[in-house]
C-alpha cells in the first residue's frame, strides 16, 4: 500500500485506507504522433525558410520575402508548439501541477497565435512601403522559389493533419463514498475535442500556404501583365486573413486558459441531472477543460432532504467527459424538521 494513500488515526485505532478516493491527475494522455509530426515540420520549416529567404532578397520579392519570414515565425512557433508537447509530457506526473499538464499545450496555442498576428503586421507594414516606393523584382526566378514553397507547405499541412489521430486517453473510476464531499473520476468518452497545439501550427502551414499561393498570383501577374502593384498588395490581403486566423486562435486557447466554460452544455447538463429530483438544487458549479475532450467540475449541493454523495454522482455517470468530480452537500437551512 502506498504511504500516501494511508493516514494513521490514533482516535479510532486504526489507519484510513484512502486509495479509494485518490487517483493520478494526468487527465490528458498528449499526443506522441502529433508531436513528432510537428517535430518533421520543423526541420522542413526551417530548410525551407532559409531558401525563401535567401531568394527573396536576392530577387526582391516582397511577396516571396513575406512567405519566406512567414516561414521563419512559424518555425519558431513549431518549435514552441514542440516544446509545449515535451514539457507537457515531462511533467505529467508532476504533483504540482493541481490538474494535470495538458495546459502547457494551450498555452504554446496561444504564444503561437500571438506570433501569427504580428507576422501580419509586419506583412502590412513592408508592403505598404513597396506600393510607397516600388523596387525591381527578379520575377522568373521568384516563381520559382514560391512554388517550392508552396509544395514545402502542403506537405507540411499534409503530415500535420494525420497527427490528431494518435492521442491516447487514460481512464479511471472509484466506487466508494463517504461522509458529505464526493470524488469522482469516471472513464473518457468524449472523443470530439481537438489538439490546440496542433491546431495552432496546422494554422501556420495553411497561412504559409496561403502567403504561398498569394506570392505565385502576384509573381505571375507582374511578369505577364506588367501589374507591379500586385505584388504588396496581395501581401496586404494575406496579412489580413492571417490576422483573422490569429484572432481566432487567440479566442479560443484564451477560452481554455481562463477556464471559460460555463456556457459549454456540460454545465448546464450537470445541473439539470443533478436536480432531476425535484428538491436538490445546485447552488454553486464549476466547470473547467483538463484535457482536449475532458472536464473537472466542482458542485455545491442543497436540498431539503440531502442524499448520499454517491447518488447525485449516480445521476451524473452518463458524462464520461467528466473525469474529476468534487460534490459538496448540504441540507437546506429553511427545511422543514422530519
Amino acid at each position: 500500500m502506498n504511504s500516501s494513500a494511508r493516514s494513521t488515526s490514533h482516535r479510532h485505532g486504526h489507519d484510513h485506507d484512502l486509495s479509494a478516493w485518490q487517483h493520478s491527475h494526468r487527465f490528458d494522455a498528449g499526443n506522441r504522433r502529433g508531436e513528432a509530426r510537428t517535430r518533421w515540420v520543423l526541420a522542413i520549416t526551417i530548410v525551407t525558410m532559409v531558401v525563401e529567404i535567401g531568394a527573396g532578397w536576392w530577387t526582391g520579392s516582397m511577396a516571396l520575402l513575406a512567405d519566406g519570414w512567414h516561414m521563419g515565425t512559424h518555425a519558431l512557433a513549431l518549435g514552441v508548439a514542440a516544446a509545449a508537447y515535451a514539457l507537457a509530457r515531462r511533467h505529467a506526473d508532476d504533483s504540482r501541477f493541481s490538474f494535470g499538464t495538458w495546459k502547457i499545450e494551450v498555452l504554446g496555442s496561444f504564444a503561437s497565435a500571438l506570433v501569427l498576428g504580428l507576422v501580419a503586421i509586419g506583412i502590412v507594414t513592408e508592403s505598404a512601403l513597396r506600393l510607397w516606393r516600388a523596387e525591381p523584382i527578379a520575377l522568373q526566378t521568384a516563381l520559382v522559389v514560391a512554388v517550392m514553397g508552396l509544395v514545402v507547405n502542403l506537405a507540411s499541412a499534409w503530415l500535420l493533419q494525420g497527427g490528431e489521430h494518435g492521442h491516447e486517453h487514460h481512464g479511471h473510476s472509484h466506487g466508494h463514498d463517504h461522509g458529505d464531499h464526493d470524488h469522482a473520476h469516471h472513464g473518457h468518452g468524449d472523443h470530439h475535442g481537438h489538439d490546440m497545439n496542433l491546431r495552432a501550427a496546422y494554422v501556420h502551414v495553411l497561412a504559409d500556404a496561403l502567403t504561398s499561393v498569394l506570392a505565385i498570383g502576384a509573381l505571375a501577374g507582374a511578369l505577364w501583365m506588367g501589374w507591379w502593384w500586385l505584388d504588396p498588395l496581395v501581401g496586404v490581403l494575406g496579412a489580413v486573413v492571417i490576422g483573422v486566423w490569429s484572432v481566432g486562435l487567440m479566442r479560443e486557447s484564451a477560452a481554455v486558459l481562463l477556464d471559460r466554460e460555463m456556457d459549454h452544455p456540460l454545465a448546464r447538463e450537470i445541473r439539470e441531472d443533478i436536480e432531476s429530483d425535484g428538491d436538490a438544487k445546485v447552488a454553486d458549479l464549476h466547470v473547467w477543460r483538463v484535457g482536449r475532450a475532458q472536464f473537472a467540475a466542482i458542485a455545491c449541493v442543497v436540498a431539503d432532504a440531502p442524499l448520499a454523495p454517491s447518488v447525485y454522482r449516480e445521476r451524473l455517470a452518463r458524462h464520461e467527459e467528466l473525469v474529476h468530480l468534487s460534490l459538496e452537500v448540504n441540507r437546506c437551512p429553511n427545511a422543514q424538521p422530519t
